[in-house]
């Protein structure tokens, strides 16, 4: 990427469009992109398919392409590719695959929106690369592309230029990330606030996201380190290791920690380690042993105290009341012979995020959403995770406003 900034040249996002491509791929982006220029980004964003002619949606609308593929003239900042529901149709269809590598030839970054992981596989663009789509799809993507080392519970993936994002709304948590590399952190949560979506979601592909909420740091072997513990929870991440592979001495990396991002390397991988069990404690039936193993704890006393020191409820607690989603409740208290829902329960299942922690940072980032996701069917037993994202509550979630008491 190009490592644009606020007040910096105009920006080209190029979306691709082809018949029976999915609206809300298209749509997610543009708006995202669009709504950035009305709060310092500087985006021109070009609807574009292989002939110029319009294209009829999967939702039988019409998107009317600006230019056909051969007439665009200059490279692209952003390439982005969308799904469609015939996407075992389209990764059979030869010249489609070349128009997406001759728009990749051209640009900075490649980034798919759920099934167009597909098109980018079958075009060669993700061999060797970790990359994710649908949770309907990842397995599906792994059998066929061995290659392309797919990570399941990620509601996107960046891996080098090429983006990969989960299932549909989640082409907005992917575009959001790139404004907010683009322009930052404050021009991409005036977008977030504009589209009335949120920072986060709690788990894998119902999602984490403390790697997005660090600040960009000038330092590369700082990056790496940040990304190795996003990517793997579970491993050693004591500062010896972490210093030892990044070639510096405990001290200096401390220092890097507390200079660039401004937290501790300890904090950092607490932080990380909490959601990444937030993931297993929603999506699966692990017992507290396996579930504090798997993300670096140890032990199951170590994960209760890190849970209680970052969001004020055991993990015990966290799984009971975060696995179900505002109708199961709802249907519940139904079934218990209520009778009815008291009319300020009802209102408040849908209000506002609750506040947890910060990171420690100074960024404002403790605000987080009590999303809870419905059952994903995201891959079990998957050891690694990816959190390279900002992360927001997409249409298979809902918010909850039940209160976490957060610590002195």
């Amino acid at each position: 990427m190009n490592g644009n900034r606020p007040g910096t040249n105009t920006l080209t996002v190029t979306v691709f469009v082809f018949p029976g491509v999915r609206l809300l791929d298209v749509t997610g982006p543009v708006e995202v992109f669009a709504s950035a220029n009305g709060f310092g980004g500087r985006y021109r964003v070009q609807i574009v398919s292989e002939d110029g002619a319009d294209v009829i949606t999967s939702a039988g609308t019409r998107i009317s392409a600006d230019r056909s593929v051969d007439e665009i003239r200059e490279p692209s900042d952003v390439l982005m590719i969308p799904g469609g529901p015939e996407w075992e149709t389209l990764i059979k269809d030869d010249a489609l695959l070349d128009v997406v590598r001759r728009l990749n030839g051209t640009a900075s970054c490649t980034a798919s929106v759920c099934s167009g992981a597909f098109l980018l596989a079958a075009a060669g663009l993700l061999d060797g690369r970790r990359a994710t789509t649908h949770w309907r799809f990842t397995r599906q993507l792994a059998l066929r592309y061995r290659s392309v080392r797919v990570q399941p519970d990620a509601i996107f993936v960046r891996d080098g230029k090429m983006m990969t994002s989960a299932g549909v709304s989640a082409g907005i948590d992917l575009s959001l990330a790139l404004v907010e590399e683009h322009y930052g952190a404050d021009v991409a949560r005036a977008v977030a606030k504009d589209m009335v979506v949120f920072m986060q979601r709690p788990g894998g592909q119902s999602q984490f996201s403390v790697r997005s909420q660090i600040p960009y740091s000038r330092q590369e072997l700082l990056r790496r380190i940040l990304d190795a513990v996003a990517e793997d929870p579970g491993a050693n991440h004591s500062l010896p290791a972490m210093a030892r592979r990044a070639g510096v001495s405990v001290r200096h990396l401390a220092r890097l920690f507390q200079e660039e991002i401004g937290t501790t390397p300890g904090r950092y991988v607490e932080q990380v380690r909490v959601e990444a069990a937030q993931v297993l404690l929603e999506t699966g039936d692990d017992s507290m042993a396996v579930v504090a193993r798997r993300t670096g704890f140890g032990s199951p006393e170590s994960l209760r105290r890190a849970f209680v020191r970052h969001l004020g409820v055991t993990p015990g607690v966290f799984r009971n009341r975060f696995r179900t989603t505002g109708a199961t409740l709802k249907d519940t208290e139904s079934a218990k012979g209520s009778g009815h829902a008291a009319n300020g329960d009802a209102g408040r299942r849908h209000a506002s995020p609750m506040s947890l922690p910060g990171n420690g940072n100074g960024n404002g980032s403790g605000i987080r959403s009590a999303s809870v996701a419905r059952a994903s069917g995201a891959a079990k037993g998957s050891a690694k995770y990816c959190v390279s994202c900002t992360t927001w509550p997409s249409a298979n979630s809902m918010t909850l406003t039940e209160t976490v008491g957060t610590p002195s």
